[in-house]
């Protein structure tokens, strides 16, 4: 069932949900602007209270302190009866999975647009000590403006911060050889993701395949993909280079 309220914001619809929580389109009625309501459900069994609480903060913290057009803007976050919440810029148009679901690969014009923003959004992260973790194309909403924007800092860690021995953090497909390793990672990781993003907008297919996560995490630190010029010979070299 939908909530009316969560603290004084006024829900509208639901956006999505995943492990850690909901998405919600919601009001604030302090000043009538519609928001992205991201809150956070503390009965998940996959890891511990203080660990879902400790992070959806750690989100707040490092993208708050974001302010730049390819990043999504975050607008307050906080509490209310049990639930956290981040309340965040509401974009209208189709994230980068939709995209490629769609269209399968994108021009090569398309493709450098789309990766110099996403770029353009990390370099700003990283030169303020915010790695993401997590860059993928679900995780990339291109607006009705042509705006690329990064969304969903919600693991990301400060580049000082050491990662938790073992435990690794994101989406098998787009990880970086060390975040399968469970290494500390830097900046380089979330540009390896975007590199699988590349590969995947050329050739409409991931340069890690397999029938298990094992599978691909093995290939990610073990093996070189096939070049995208030889799956698709439409792909320019300069970009199959990249």
């Amino acid at each position: 069932m939908l909530p009316s309220k969560i603290g004084r914001y006024e829900i509208v619809a639901e956006l999505g949900r995943g492990a850690m929580g909901v998405v919600y389109r919601a009001t604030d009625p302090a000043i009538g602007r519609t928001v992205a309501l991201k809150t956070l459900r503390l009965d998940s069994s996959a890891i511990s209270h203080e660990e879902l609480v400790r992070r959806f903060q750690q989100e707040a913290r490092a993208a708050g302190a974001l302010n730049q057009r390819n990043i999504v803007t975050i607008y307050d976050a906080g509490e209310s009866e049990n639930t956290f919440y981040i309340a965040m810029e509401y974009l209208e148009g189709q994230t980068l999975a939709e995209l490629v679901r769609q269209q399968r690969t994108l021009h090569p014009d398309t493709i450098a647009e789309i990766g110099a923003q996403i770029c353009a959004g990390l370099d700003y992260a990283h030169r303020h000590g915010v790695v993401h973790r997590d860059i993928k194309p679900a995780n990339i909403m291109i607006t009705g403006d042509s705006t690329v924007k990064i969304m969903d800092f919600g693991i990301a860690k400060v580049e000082a911060s050491l990662t938790l021995t073992g435990q690794v953090v994101g989406t098998p497909d787009y990880m970086s050889p060390e975040q399968v390793k469970g290494n500390r990672l830097d900046g380089r990781s979330d540009l390896f993701s975007v590199g699988v993003i590349l590969y995947e907008m050329a050739t409409g297919e991931r340069p890690f395949v397999g029938q298990s996560m094992t599978t691909i995490m093995y290939k990610i630190v073990h093996e070189s993909p096939v070049p995208p010029e030889r799956l698709d010979s439409s792909v320019p070299e300069g970009l199959g280079g990249i």
